[in-house]
């Protein structure tokens, strides 16, 4: 599977513009690979393919001109209220860019996805047994995860290219313009109480600040797709990857609130998306105030993927000895993680 001289790494990242696909943008730079990067918006720093991924053709078209892609880093995602429509979507997208290399006679050899916990069943209501492993009984369809892990295996039983499927928790990373990064959110909600002159509360239920969570590093995640990519016992495996720690928001507000020098108190149960809009002002007097590069909140940060975290109220725990035993066993301390996250948006002067 290691790509010879005559043969070198060509990637083509998917969803280059989010957490899980800038970071590991990145990486394979830093790796040496060539990398483009196949997006609707130009990805600052990458060569990339512009298409709508929706849209077969302009897919097929664009992808033509990278048909010595040799890994496919596939992180895009279309979230929607109905289940149906959000797998249907999903998988047509993916079956859109293989179709295009396909046509396109590529060099591939290899897929690697990304999957959510949303794949053992915790976006149904139902406590997920935990901590979740792989091979743990799938539940009732749709899910985007599924219809997407189903057609990787159907095509590659046919072709020339394998796919692995890696499995993050919530991802800690340190770009912006992302609704799904709980570091802005977190940093956001810090900037706009110590504004206001008040504590940091958690915004979320007494259940759920005392509940088990994971992070997955975007770094760490990133280095993981490079291991994925290359490993040949990896083919056609699913991990869990996780930072290989576990925390309690309880504790770990204390902490980011002690990092960011704020004084703390007890939880307050917010709904985010309603409760915060009306901070627009004030964010745009900070952003002015301090020259940061984002004055519309509303562009920033996405409340409702705070709602979702903060008021989980199980367990979302992955065991991650499986991807231990193939061989990648890096580790990162979560806490180091998210301040190192929220340090680095104040630096690109993201946050105050």
């Amino acid at each position: 599977m290691n790509p010879t001289p005559a043969n070198p790494k060509v990637a083509l990242v998917v969803g280059a513009n989010g957490i899980i696909g800038h970071a590991v943008a990145e990486e394979l730079k830093r790796e040496g690979w060539r990398v483009r990067a196949l997006d609707r918006r130009t990805v600052v720093g990458t060569e990339t393919i512009l298409a709508d991924l929706t849209d077969a053709e302009a897919v097929a078209i664009a992808v033509n001109a990278a048909r010595d892609t040799t890994h496919v880093f596939y992180a895009a995602f279309s979230p929607d209220p109905d289940l149906a429509v959000e797998a249907s979507r999903n998988a047509n997208m993916l079956a859109n860019v293989l179709d295009g290399l396909e046509q396109a006679n590529s060099a591939l050899q290899r897929v690697v996805i990304y999957q959510g916990f949303k794949i053992y069943g915790s976006h149904l209501g139902a406590k997920v047994r935990t901590p979740a492993v792989e091979s743990d009984a799938g539940h009732m369809p749709p899910n985007l995860y599924l219809a997407q892990e189903a057609q990787l295996r159907k095509r590659a039983e046919h072709s020339r290219w394998d796919y692995v499927a890696l499995r993050p928790d919530l991802v800690v990373g340190d770009i912006y313009g992302n609704t799904m990064n709980i570091a802005l959110v977190i940093g956001v909600f810090t900037e706009l109480s110590r504004a206001l002159n008040i504590p940091l509360r958690f915004p979320g239920t007494d259940k759920a600040y005392g509940q088990l969570l994971q992070f997955t590093d975007a770094g760490l995640l990133a280095r993981a797709s490079v291991w994925a990519a290359l490993s040949e016992s990896a083919g056609g495996e699913a991990f869990n990857i996780a930072n290989g720690d576990i925390f309690r928001w309880e504790r770990m507000w204390q902490d980011t609130a002690k990092h960011c020098g704020m004084e703390m108190a007890s939880p307050v149960p917010l709904t985010l998306a309603r409760h915060m809009p009306d901070k627009a002002a004030l964010w745009r007097e900070i952003a002015e105030c301090h020259n940061l590069i984002q004055p519309d909140l509303g562009k920033l940060v996405g409340w409702g993927f705070g709602d979702f975290i903060f008021h989980t109220e199980t367990d979302i725990i992955s065991d991650t000895n499986k991807i231990y035993r193939y061989g990648f066993t890096e580790r990162v301390d979560s806490k180091a993680s998210l301040f190192d996250a929220l340090d680095s948006l104040k630096k690109q002067r993201v946050l105050p």
